[in-house]
């Protein structure tokens, strides 16, 4: 949802003449930092599938190692963990709330587990509590994957502000707020923040904007590390830096879509997103649904009635473990996903979006109503 503020800050970035990562770009890392909490670093990135590729490497991830990966997320989440070597180990998620299940998890730990990566699906805030003491109990670095959260809380914390190692969130086009393409990394731990920000430059040891506005200077820097080419632009920055100062309002608004949703549709034979606790703040980035298997109709059956009028659903996700390059990678039983594959069996994503309004909620939800009773 772009308005006329970020069209004006793309604008004011044009004509100031510098367009790749300088004072925008950490204006905006500064200000996503101050709006989690003291003590928080923050990294900006051109995606956040960069972003959880730094934090993995900053944490030390490589060959030989494992990582528990929830098997309901995008493929991002597990792809970055083969870049640096590693395996990932896929995870069912709970029924209610689609999020790792730490009971599976630990039935999957084995001696080369060093990372967990929780995953806020659909903008629910995971139970950080819970994974932060499975991971001090098995000795695990936490990574967590919040694509689809911009602002969310869980027990009255924010998320990207808990004792994780890291925490990414996704600027994406579609995500809770965007600057197109882009990404942040948040740590409270130094050293990651430092090796983060190295390693998204190539590895230098000084950046573009810091080598080139002090004259004579601009050649002056070293390799430290063989890096990568992760850097967000004061172009996108601008856009992001306007996007975050809407993030209540542009969350205030899907939750109130979100809030019609779930009055309408409880009683059809589908499972609707659970809310989150009551001292917590879903992001509600997605709105996806579970028909039921003995609905009238398929879900297939539902998303193709759907677009026949003229309303677009989408499918978060089809499981890791029923992917082709994963099903010839992993090693897993064929019943270890329960939950997940009765979940994918049944999904699809209604429409959400800020600026819904309730004609619009009620357009979808009616069309749904009238398939499924």
């Amino acid at each position: 949802m772009i308005g006329e503020a970020e069209i004006e800050a793309v604008m004011s970035v044009l004509r100031s003449g510098w367009l790749t990562t300088g004072a925008k770009a950490r204006e905006f890392e500064q200000a996503f930092a101050a709006a989690l909490g003291d003590g928080i670093e923050a990294i900006a990135v051109n995606s956040a599938t960069a972003g959880l590729h730094l934090a993995a490497e900053a944490c030390g991830i490589g060959p030989g190692d494992e990582v528990l990966v929830p098997t309901l997320t995008f493929t991002a989440t597990a792809s970055v963990i083969r870049h640096l070597g590693a395996d990932p180990v896929l995870v069912d998620v709970d029924r209610a709330t689609r999020t790792i299940d730490l009971e599976h998890a630990a039935r999957r730990l084995t001696p080369r587990c060093t990372a967990i990566i929780p995953v806020h699906f659909g903008g629910f805030p995971c139970d950080m509590a819970a994974v932060l003491d499975f991971a001090r109990r098995h000795g695990l670095r936490v990574i967590e994957d919040a694509a689809h959260v911009m602002p969310g809380h869980r027990s009255g914390r924010a998320i990207g502000a808990w004792e994780s190692d890291a925490c990414v969130f996704s600027f994406y086009a579609t995500k809770p707020i965007t600057t197109g393409e882009g990404g942040m990394i948040t740590t409270r731990n130094p050293v990651i923040a430092a090796r983060a920000r190295m390693m998204r430059s190539h590895g230098l040891d000084r950046d573009a904007f810091d080598r080139f506005r002090k004259v004579g200077t601009s050649w002056a820097y070293d390799v430290a590390a063989p890096g990568f080419k992760y850097n967000l632009t004061d172009l996108a920055a601008a856009i992001g830096i306007v996007q975050l100062g809407r993030s209540d309002d542009l969350r205030s608004g899907r939750q109130r879509a979100a809030e019609r949703y779930l009055d309408q549709l409880s009683d059809l034979p589908l499972d609707c997103p659970a809310a989150a606790p009551s001292d917590s703040l879903h992001s509600w980035h997605l709105f996806p649904i579970r028909v039921h298997e003995d609905a009238p109709l398929t879900r297939d059956d539902v998303i193709a009635a759907l677009a026949a009028q003229g309303i677009g659903t989408s499918v978060h996700y089809r499981p890791l473990h029923q992917m082709a390059y994963w099903r010839r990678y992993s090693t897993f039983a064929p019943d270890e996903f329960p939950e997940s594959d009765r979940y994918f069996a049944g999904a699809l994503s209604l429409p959400l979006f800020a600026s819904m309004t309730d004609g619009d909620v009620d357009r979808v939800a009616g069309a749904v109503r009238k398939l499924l009773r």
